[in-house]
């Protein structure tokens, strides 16, 4: 891949007065929520400009999120100063991500397919070995049953099979899966769909 491509949210990341995703929470996460407790440690990863992160951390939980972006994380860090937010917001790498405690719930939206399979699988296993009995995690990627939009093609090289993301929660509770096609699009990205598998799980020993 050229050094000279640059992602599109790059850009918007750096434009504090466009928003590359959406100013709202994933509906996932308010749907499931309510099953940790307020003050209850949470962790965001690929973070982005933070709308998840931000959500939660004004509803009274501890929150860690890190994202490969520089800009990403400046930008989530003047929202939260905008919104009166605590967030611990850090740049990361997944693929190199050390876990240093335990969570009681992890999250990843549209990250883990910029990665090599490998490499997302690598981190899911060390994430499940770091969340506490009762904890859980909500995880979505998009999969290759679609080909991937030009927008991100260059760079989603972990595109997983359809399903493929589930049988790594085999040993946990899987209290959710959604393996859907959805229209997307974001500034100056015309309409485009995308194929991506959801799962909500539990870890239950």
């Amino acid at each position: 891949m050229s050094k000279d491509l640059v992602p599109f949210w790059e850009k918007s990341y750096q434009e504090y007065d466009t928003i590359a995703f959406s100013n709202e929470p994933n509906t996932t996460i308010t749907e499931f929520e309510h099953l940790v407790s307020k003050q209850s440690k949470v962790l965001e990863v690929g973070c982005g400009e933070g709308q998840n992160a931000i959500y939660l951390a004004r509803q009274g939980y501890q929150v860690d999120a890190f994202d490969l972006s520089e800009h990403g994380i400046a930008k989530l860090k003047h929202r939260c100063g905008l919104s009166n937010a605590q967030v611990n917001a850090f740049v990361a790498d997944l693929t190199t991500y050390q876990f240093e405690q335990y969570y009681d719930m992890i999250i990843c939206f549209g990250t883990l397919h910029f990665v090599a399979k490998d490499e997302w699988k690598r981190f899911i296993n060390n994430a499940k070995e770091y969340t506490n009995i009762g904890g859980i995690h909500i995880m979505q990627i998009f999969t290759d049953a679609v080909p991937a939009s030009e927008d991100i093609a260059p760079f989603a090289i972990g595109l997983a099979k359809d399903e493929e993301i589930k049988g790594l929660y085999a040993d946990w509770e899987i209290l959710q899966f959604k393996s859907y096609v959805f229209e997307d699009e974001h500034p100056n990205v015309p309409k485009h769909m995308h194929a991506s598998n959801k799962v909500v799980a539990r870890r239950v020993k």
